[in-house]
């Protein structure tokens, strides 16, 4: 099997930046939240985001947070009433 040549066109160019993504910025903002991420896909994200999409995904983020921690907290409100 041969290696594919390269397309002669193409050879030397810079690479194409992808198109902005909501669901990359969510992910984004879903790996600030857990505070891990290597810095190379950091940079990588960051260059491929928009703006307006990362403060979207950061008030949609916020609002399931905020929801989380109310619905646990109803729970454990409720099932500390019964008493022990």
């Amino acid at each position: 099997m041969s290696a594919p040549s390269p397309n002669p066109s193409t050879e030397g160019a810079a690479p194409v930046a992808a198109k902005p993504s909501f669901w990359r910025s969510m992910r984004m903002v879903a790996w600030g939240f857990l505070g891990v991420r290597k810095r190379s896909g950091y940079q990588q994200d960051l260059a491929q985001v928009s703006p307006l999409h990362v403060v979207i995904a950061g008030l949609i983020a916020l609002a399931v947070f905020i929801g989380v921690l109310l619905l646990v907290v109803r729970w454990a409100v409720a099932s500390g009433s019964t008493g022990f």
